[in-house]
């Protein structure tokens, strides 16, 4: 039997899923980068409409993130 952590490190695909789901419970989209969408990311919304966007991280004075400005550049949905 593996280490608490081989069983986690096993699990590691679902990872985004569990951001995901987080995301939407606190009623924000999520947003993920897949290698078929060329250094784009994807905006997912609670209500299941996907864009394809870039972002930009706004930090405050302590480099905390505190929010993400994002561009639309494809709408998946259409």
């Amino acid at each position: 039997m593996g280490s608490i952590v081989d069983r986690l490190l096993e699990n590691m695909d679902n990872m985004h899923e569990l951001g995901k789901q987080r995301a939407f419970e606190l009623g924000n989209p999520f947003y993920a980068q897949f290698k078929e969408d060329g250094g784009l990311w994807r905006k997912e919304m609670p209500t299941g409409e996907i864009y394809l966007v870039t972002i930009e991280v706004v930090y405050d004075d302590k480099g905390m993130p505190v929010k993400i400005l994002d561009t639309s550049i494809k709408d998946y949905n259409a």
